[in-house]
């Protein structure tokens, strides 16, 4: 199972740092990915880390200003957010798949994280 945190309220230009803990599962043999689904839209994929390697993707709407992590000992992904902006807000959920690409086909994703909601707001 996969548990999403650190969601939150914070002001346009600030920092966010989601989790993801995994239990039942070993983190580090799994794709990760992190989607968000704000009002009104699909969910998309904003950053993928490659299974036992440090590969990582990004949408273009949140390179240079996301970062996908993880950490094995801890058995645990994060997504450090920065420069957020009001278009960023939506709920987040973490998603671990077997393959060892980044797709964006939700269905690849075994394992989904609950959700945390990022609201970025002043």
């Amino acid at each position: 199972q996969l548990q999403a945190s650190g969601g939150g309220l914070v002001q346009p230009g600030g920092s966010l740092r989601l989790s993801c803990t995994a239990t039942g599962l070993t983190l580090r043999s799994y794709t990760i990915a992190w989607f968000r689904q704000a009002p009104g839209k699909e969910r998309e994929r904003v950053a993928c880390i490659i299974r036992t390697s440090t590969t990582t993707n990004y949408a273009d709407s949140v390179k240079a200003r996301f970062t996908i992590s993880r950490d094995g000992a801890k058995n645990t992904a994060y997504l450090q957010m920065n420069n957020l902006k009001p278009e960023d807000t939506a709920v987040y959920y973490c998603a671990a798949a077997e393959r060892g690409i980044c797709t964006h086909d939700e269905s690849d994703y075994r394992y989904w994280g609950q959700g945390t909601q990022v609201t970025v707001s002043s």
